[in-house]
């Protein structure tokens, strides 16, 4: 479904990605771990095609991105950590908008549109204007743009920032069912959000990943202290500081 391979990008003398290589099949929920700088951003917009590599390759469903962007973008749905919103909008009006801006066939509009409300749970506020609206039903009013084409890989930037606990699980659920539909990328920075949704994790560190695992695989692994399975939390942390202790002597900067 995706494939990236030796991906670098830089900006001026700053290297955001470097090598960066990794593959999703149909159907995988793969959560997206780094600290702030580590290159997640750049990463995600190479994949949306918001910006292109310096080097290396990208194939979506089988087409190259740097080859044909256009019809890449029609496969992708994404939700950047601020969601695209037009606040004067009404819920209906504005997916009714992204459908059509995001090419579904006039005579599916409709449909489309009564099968997100549903699935993001929007059907009560559908009338509502988007400014009125509590942050966890804009989050869900993004993810239901970005899903609203029936895309086949499905990027989240963030989707939980800023919402109390109730929220922050009406999202996850909503985010596990799309499994059986699309393949979903998800960058947070909560690490018990990724334990409940993803089934392998990828982590980013100075533009490199420095770990692909599946989730399951990671945390069989014993606290050696407290001989208990590790926490995702205390996996980021090993693997940062082993990563950080290997590279000391070669005085390479974290960040």
């Amino acid at each position: 479904m995706l494939i990236v391979q030796q991906v670098s990008k830089s900006f001026g003398s700053f290297q955001a990605l470097d090598k960066v290589s990794f593959e999703m099949k149909k159907g995988d929920i793969v959560g997206l771990l780094g600290k702030n700088a580590a290159g997640k951003t750049t990463l995600m917009r190479i994949l949306t095609s918001f910006i292109s590599a310096s080097s290396g390759t990208v194939h979506i469903d089988g087409d190259d991105i740097a080859k044909h962007s256009l019809t890449i973008r029609q496969k992708i749905g994404y939700l950047p950590e601020k969601p695209p919103l037009y606040g004067d909008m009404t819920v209906q009006y504005y997916l009714k908008f992204a459908a059509e801006i995001k090419g579904v066939p006039k005579n599916n509009r409709l449909s489309q549109l009564a099968k997100v409300l549903e699935e993001c749970d929007l059907e009560q506020v559908k009338q509502k204007t988007i400014a009125t609206l509590s942050k966890g039903y804009k989050q869900r009013v993004g993810i239901a743009q970005a899903i609203i084409h029936e895309p086949k890989l499905l990027i989240l930037d963030e989707p939980t920032s800023g919402l109390d606990p109730m929220q922050i699980q009406q999202v996850l659920t909503l985010i596990k069912n799309q499994r059986d539909q699309r393949t979903v990328l998800l960058s947070t920075h909560n690490l018990t959000e990724i334990e409940q949704v993803a089934q392998r994790v990828l982590m980013i560190k100075s533009g490199r990943i420095l770990l692909d695992d599946p989730l399951e695989e990671l945390l069989k692994n014993k606290d050696v202290n407290q001989l208990r399975p590790l926490t995702l939390e205390q996996v980021f942390i090993n693997h940062h500081q082993v990563h950080r202790s290997k590279h000391e002597g070669g005085q390479m900067s974290d960040e």
